[in-house]
């Protein structure tokens, strides 16, 4: 149970991380100034997310080994980490593609995290409920600004719409792995059942006002990424992040 609740922070940690990196290569390059600064802000707050998480699992990990020479910290499991050593989800690992991409991208994530964290807080153990508690209350902000954008993409032009629809052709697939238990995520006490059919609601609510049909909800869907099984991607994003560290070991600020 105890190495149970270190593999499902780091999956926590390790989602929210990947796709804050994915979406830091927005910065600079947003569509506009006011948004270029609102996905700047997201991926922020993932990224605090990440590393609240990180530090908690550092803590256990070290309760565990009793080896004061071999300390983890939350710098050591973000960079020190191999691709199959990581637990996020496909999902978060995909390329950044249009703004189209990006912007579901984080609504079906952040739906996924939201209904998620609302559960966590509930747990019994009051590090994690607390974080969750957190997380939340920016969460609800990522939700609410990529809904708004799946809108106005999907009920705008003819342009926006298609391309709307190029996302979710492409990401639909991965979106089911977040309702596939691990082994780590079993007795855990959080009903992913329960948890998809909301999400799917929500994102039925948000899809209709956008004028964009539902996929099929019992399509094949890919997955891994809890087991450490990643895509293609996942390599270039590890070299890109962990180049420093890795050149240069025990750098600082």
């Amino acid at each position: 149970m105890f190495q149970n609740k270190i593999d499902y922070l780091l999956f926590l940690a390790d989602s929210n991380l990947i796709l804050s990196q994915r979406n830091a290569e927005w910065c600079g390059h947003g569509p506009v100034l006011e948004q270029d600064i609102a996905i700047t802000n997201i991926t922020l707050d993932l990224l605090g997310q990440a590393r609240n998480f990180y530090q908690y699992a550092a803590t256990l990990i070290n309760q565990s080994t009793n080896q004061p020479t071999k300390l983890v910290s939350e710098d050591s499991l973000a960079y020190l980490r191999t691709e199959r050593e990581f637990k996020n989800l496909l999902l978060c690992e995909l390329p950044k593609g249009d703004w189209a991409q990006s912007v579901l991208k984080i609504f079906f994530f952040g739906v996924y995290a939201q209904l998620l964290y609302r559960e966590l807080m509930k747990n019994e153990d009051e590090q994690i409920a607390a974080i969750a508690e957190k997380s939340l209350k920016e969460t609800n902000y990522h939700v609410r600004w990529s809904g708004e954008w799946v809108i106005r993409m999907g009920d705008g032009t003819e342009e926006s719409n298609q391309r709307l629809k190029n996302a979710l052709q492409y990401l639909w697939p991965f979106t089911g792995e977040m309702f596939v238990a691990a082994a780590f995520e079993i007795n855990n006490g959080i009903n992913l059942s329960a948890i998809k059919e909301q999400w799917l609601q929500h994102v039925t609510t948000v899809f209709e006002e956008a004028t964009i049909s539902m996929p099929d909800i019992n399509a094949a869907m890919q997955s891994g990424g809890k087991q450490g099984i990643h895509t293609e991607h996942m390599g270039f994003i590890l070299a890109e992040m962990q180049y420093l560290q890795r050149t240069y070991p025990n750098s600082e600020w």
